[in-house]
């Protein structure tokens, strides 16, 4: 698809809603459960999916309307993402990782940068937290770029990409607009997230301008003393903490996951009966009617600690407070609700759903696969399994 250019202050459908976005959402989810196994093999969602997207605003809810976004917020963009990934888990993830950083680009950077870089109106920015490559100084304050940055789900469709890279020992946040890097074709062969769209893409001395860069890493960007974003736009939420909301965004997006795969043993509960004497649908039955009830309940206390994550992350934006100690305490609270998510699945839904309900690509056995391959990803493995308890505690004695 070709990125059309509205003026700024003029998204195509002004008078779009976040409930009808959301709604638009939900209305794909039959379709997006239908194609996983296509875009398991294609390694990313269709293009007609894309164009889809494109046309329901999906790609603009955070880019500010002063540049031609709608400007919807973390709430509507999140649950978007959370609706997605229960339709298809890597297309949830493809979308959410691949947009969720406009909010990072309307937070941090200046005007001039903002203006170039939301400039195409959709905005499809994948990112990565690893540094890699390298950056060398050029004229007239360019920089330039060199090497392969792994792992970044929405590729296919980007119209960015932002990226570390480490110079003079310190980090260096960047980025590049599309016609700078190459996709490689090396996604497909991991054991889930198949279709999430995570390709490398590689830099062969290309040039960036200077204002399309910051000294920082994302991770540890404070933003206590105001943002960039707050002061040119206005709006509290381009003056948030750009660590959780990068971790709340991956455990909704496992949240969307784990209502999909309740959706499918409630599917089976309907239509298939127990093995053994008195024979009755699963849904008649009390053990089945447990393990339902056990994992319904567990997601529930699951999206209860979302929603209050999502308060808590708008509160502290709206009161201008948003600490390092803040920052992690709702980073924390994003990792309980992946593992709440992960319980119910792990636990409760894929030991019970019967072999043939787990075959491969079977609806519960994919996602099983896909939330699998979650526990390898940087932010789950290693950030929230032991970096955040130490940095919260670090942060609450006053330790730096």
């Amino acid at each position: 698809m070709t990125a059309v250019t509205h003026a700024p202050g003029a998204p195509p459908e002004p008078a779009l809603t976040p409930d009808l976005v959301v709604a638009r959402a939900q209305a794909m989810v039959p379709a997006l459960a239908e194609r996983q196994a296509e875009t398991e093999q294609r390694t990313f969602y269709a293009p007609d999916t894309h164009e889809a997207f494109a046309e329901a605003g999906f790609y603009r809810i955070l880019v500010p309307r002063r540049f031609g976004g709608y400007e919807f917020g973390v709430e509507t963009f999140l649950r978007v993402s959370m609706t997605l990934a229960r339709g298809c888990p890597s297309t949830g993830w493809m979308y959410s990782l691949g947009t969720a950083h406009a909010l990072a680009v309307a937070t941090l950077f200046g005007e001039r940068a903002q203006a170039e870089l939301f400039a195409t109106g959709d905005f499809v920015c994948p990112a990565t937290v690893a540094p890699s490559g390298t950056a060398t100084r050029g004229q007239d304050g360019q920089w330039i770029l060199d090497g392969t940055w792994n792992y970044c789900s929405g590729a296919p469709y980007a119209t960015h990409f932002m990226g570390h890279v480490v110079v003079d020992g310190a980090p260096m946040l960047f980025v590049a607009p599309r016609d700078r890097w190459r996709r490689l074709d090396d996604w497909g062969n991991q054991l889930g997230l198949k279709g999430s769209g995570s390709h490398s893409v590689v830099f062969e001395h290309a040039s960036i301008p200077g204002h399309y860069t910051l000294p920082l890493h994302l991770s540890q960007t404070s933003v206590a003393g105001g943002t960039p974003g707050l002061s040119l736009h206005g709006n509290p939420e381009y003056g948030g903490g750009p660590l959780s909301f990068m971790l709340l965004d991956s455990a909704t997006v496992m949240l969307g996951m784990a209502q999909g795969a309740l959706d499918a043993y409630e599917d089976l509960m309907r239509v298939r009966t127990t093995v053994f004497p008195p024979f009755s649908l699963r849904a008649e039955d009390p053990d089945y009617q447990f393990w339902y009830g056990e994992a319904a309940g567990l997601l529930a206390t699951a999206e209860a600690a979302w929603s209050d994550a999502v308060r808590q992350w708008q509160r502290a934006c709206a009161e201008g407070s948003f600490t390092r100690e803040r920052d992690l305490r709702i980073a924390t609270i994003s990792r309980e609700i992946a593992r709440l998510s992960w319980r119910a699945v792990e636990r409760c839904l894929f030991p019970t759903a019967g072999s043939s309900a787990v075959r491969n690509g079977e609806r519960i056995e994919r996602i099983w696969r896909d939330m699998s391959t979650l526990h390898s990803h940087a932010g789950f493995a290693v950030f929230l399994s032991t970096v955040a308890n130490r940095e919260l505690a670090r942060a609450h004695f006053g330790l730096g």
